[in-house]
Formats: structure tokens, sequence, C-alpha cells
């Protein structure tokens, strides 16, 4: 890495020396160097921005709190068979006006009656205790159920965890392809306002036309218009960049692909995408979740069964009676058998087994996808390592052919345009290099995620790897307790 630093600043000021001597050139390099070491510039891997994608990326931490949003269904499922507790109280003032018959008068015959009033403060308290012993398998059912929604929504969370490297992995090569041609653009500017001075001088010495003047003057003002569309490119580069990796990229490294990582063959490839790919897992789990909704929905066509216990006190509860006690203890079984409940139940087991068809397609859809992407990136990096080799050989014949129509146009065997379609030709093979160089390093990411095997411990990034597990663990079998594990 070092080598080609150097290597990269001894071309870059090769120019000055030849005009300005080694000394003041070397003096001006140490200067910079150290201005650059004083500001404590480090450059960025590719490894160290993915490993910042992977702690901070808002999309992947929205998702991994959904999984711990989704671990919550399981003890809500099994409360289901859970005791449950529960406290009554009353208290009020009350006023009653009594009229009750007392016989008939014995001169008169008419009926008499007594009178009474009451007022009081009837007050008590009731604790209730129930316990369901059976309910046809719908708690235990909904907790697997639950459960493979966890499993689901883990899978879900390793698809985004796969999007956000590769597209860490995409804006990081984006960053160092758009820099590089923008650095070419630069150059090439530099190039043709040379050319095109040296066209005007052997205009005035009558060597050349003014079409030729004309012709260079044209490239180099498309050349700057190529230029600027350059830095556009790259600010949407970095846009992107900040956006998935949290911070502003700085003197980004070269990346290398993570060919080592893949299968050694497409058919190898594909059979291990059909079993570990992120997005098939997912839609397994899913139709694990829907076999047992059927099974929750079938429960409701059982008997359950239950016990509950009541204990009452109760103060001046009786009219006319002050400061009455009443104390009363109850146990009890209920035994509920359905017999016809208005056909609800049997559309909820039709509607469940629908549910559960579509989960199957959905997850055939997911096998046939996850295998055109394996064959597709597969495809791409394939194209992407065959374009290194020819536009490597495209930059070596474009330098050649340069030198050979700058000298023949030196003796008048070529034009100005001849010369200026060499250099264009020699830009756009470098530029296309480039190019490769980037596709072929997204491709290899491209490909470790077709096949589900693109993870932060895969690739050895230096981080603490996230365990849903631990989380589930901590909540599954909890009883009480409104804070979270984490402590909010």
């Amino acid at each position: 890495m070092c080598f080609t630093a150097a290597r990269r600043l001894f071309d870059f000021l090769q120019p000055a020396i030849a005009r300005l001597g080694w000394a003041i050139v070397l003096a001006v390099a140490l200067f910079c160097w150290a201005l650059l070491d004083s500001k404590g510039a480090v450059a960025e891997t590719l490894s160290a921005a993915l490993a910042r994608a992977y702690y901070g990326n808002p999309d992947l931490n929205q998702q991994r709190a959904n999984v711990r949003v989704a671990d919550e269904e399981a003890p809500k499922a099994a409360a289901g068979l859970r005791p449950k507790a529960s406290i009554s109280a009353s208290a009020g003032p009350q006023y009653s006006n009594i009229k009750i018959p007392a016989g008939r008068a014995q001169l008169t015959g008419q009926r008499s009656y007594s009178y009474d009033e009451y007022v009081g403060y009837p007050r008590g308290a009731t604790f209730n205790l129930s316990q369901t012993l059976y309910d046809g398998g719908r708690t235990g059912n909904s907790v697997r159920r639950a459960e493979s929604g966890v499993f689901a929504a883990r899978s879900t969370m390793r698809l985004t965890e796969q999007a956000t490297l590769q597209n860490g992995a995409t804006a990081y090569m984006n960053v160092l392809r758009d820099t590089a041609i923008l650095a070419l653009r630069k150059n090439n500017i530099a190039v043709l306002e040379a050319q095109s001075r040296q066209t005007r001088d052997r205009f005035q010495l009558g060597e050349v036309t003014r079409t030729d003047v004309a012709q260079a003057e044209a490239s180099l003002a498309q050349a700057r218009s190529e230029l600027y569309a350059a830095q556009a490119q790259l600010k949407n580069s970095v846009a992107n960049y900040r956006q998935i990796i949290g911070e502003e990229p700085k003197r980004l490294q070269p990346a290398s692909p993570v060919e080592k990582l893949l299968p050694g063959s497409l058919d190898e490839a594909i059979r291990i995408a059909l079993v570990e790919h992120p997005g098939v897992a997912a839609a397994v789990h899913q139709v694990d979740a829907a076999e047992l909704a059927v099974k929750v929905a079938e429960g409701s066509l059982l008997p359950s069964l239950s016990v509950g216990a009541q204990i009452s006190q109760q103060y001046d509860s009786f009219l006319g009676s002050p400061n009455s006690r009443q104390f009363s203890a109850q146990a009890s079984g209920t035994l509920n058998v359905p017999i016809y409940q208005g056909g609800s139940e049997y559309a909820s087991i039709r509607q469940a087994k629908e549910q559960l068809g579509q989960a199957r397609f959905n997850a055939d859809v997911q096998r046939d996808s996850v295998r055109a992407s394996v064959v597709s990136s597969y495809g791409l990096l394939d194209t992407a390592k065959a374009s290194i080799l020819s536009g490597q050989a495209a930059v070596r014949a474009a330098e050649i052919a340069l030198q050979g129509v700058r000298e023949e146009a030196q003796v008048g065997q070529r034009t100005t345009l001849d010369v200026l379609n060499a250099q264009q030709a020699l830009l756009n093979a470098r530029v296309n290099l480039i190019t490769s160089q980037r596709d072929r390093v997204v491709a290899s990411f491209a490909a470790l995620g077709a096949i589900g095997r693109l993870s932060a411990s895969e690739l050895k990034l230096d981080v603490a790897v996230y365990d849903p597990h631990v989380h589930f663990e901590q909540v599954k079998d909890r009883w009480l307790g409104v804070d979270t594990p984490g402590g909010r």
C-alpha cells in the first residue's frame, strides 16, 4: 500500500521535478505531508467503513428493533395458560327508604305498613383467581407460531444486514471510482490546454490551419463539461456514502474483491443459496407460522377447561343492617364445549388454510428469485473480470497509439484531430478500466449476498456481532415487569 502511494506521488510530481528541480519539489512535498499529518488524516479502509455502517446504519438498527418487538409475541402467546388474578373493590354512601307491609288494622281492616330508613356506607373487596387447564391446544400452538415469527423476523434482519453491507461496499467503490475519474478529467484538461496552446502557436507559425485550432478548443470545452459532470457525480456518491456509512469519506484506500469467500462453482452457489439465503429462510419460517395458525384456528372447535377461586369481604352490605359483615369464598371449575357460534370459527379456519397456501407459494417465489439472483451476480462478476483484462489491454494499446500519433503529428503525417482522438481514446480506456475494477468488487459483494453469506462475521469485520438470541432469552419466560432488558 505504501509503495503504491509513493508511486502515485512520484508520478504526480514528475512534471514539477522537470520544471523546478528536486530540491524545491521535495520541500513542497514534505511540507504537504507534514500538514496532512498535523491534521491527523487517517486512511479509511472498506472494512472500517462497513464496520461503521454495521453499528450505526439507521435501517439496520430499525430492523434489529423490529426483531425485539417480535420477541415479545412469545410471552404474549404463553399468557394463555398462565394464571390470572384480579382484585375489585367498591365503596360509597347509600340511602334507602323501606316500606314493609305489616298486616291489616283490626278496626278499619286497612293494610298497615312499617317504614324504615337506612343510611350507610357499604364497601367491600373481591379477589378472583382463574387458571385455564386446557384450551384446545391454542396456547401451545400460538407460542410456536410466535417463535416462527421471531425466526422470520431474524431472517428479515439478515436481509437488511446484507443490503446494508452491499450498499456500503457499493457506495465506497463509487466514491473511489468517481474520485479517480475526476482526477483523470482534470489531467485531461491540463493536457488539452497544453495541446490548445501548442496548436495556436503552430497556427501563428503557419504549420496548421484555423480548423485545427477550433478542434483543439472544442475538445477542451467538451473536457471541461465532462469535468463538471464528474464533479456532480462525485458529490452524489459522497452523499450516498454519508447516508449509508454515517460519515463523510476520507482518504479511501483501494479495496479488494471478496471472491475467495465464494463457492467454487455456480451449481454449488445455487445449492447453498437455496438453503442459507435469508429470504428463503424467512419464507420457510412464514410457512411454519401459517401451519400453526391453522392449528390455532382449529382449536376454537375444541372444548376448554378452567378452574377459578373467589374470596369476598363485604361491610354494611345489607339494607337496614348497619355494621354488618359478610365473608365468602368459592371455588369452581368450568367446562366449555362449543357447539355452534355463528360460523365465524369455520371461516377463520378456511382463511388460515388459504394463508398457508399463500405462504407456500411465496416460498417458491423466493427460491426462484434467489436462484436468478445467484446466476445474475455470477454473470456480472465474470463480465467484470473479463472487462478488466480487456481494459488493461485497451489502455496499453491506447498509450502506444497516442505516443505514435503525437510523433507522426510532429512530422506532419497526422492532424490535430488525430491527436485529439487518440487522447480521448486513451482517456475513455482508462475510465472504462477504473469502472471495471469497481464493478468487480461490487459484483463480488453482490454474489456473496446472493448466496446469503454476506455478513459481518463472514467478512471478519472488527465489530461485536449482534446476537438477537440474547434478547429473546431475556423476555420469552418473563412474567412480570414493564422495563425492557435495555433499561427503557
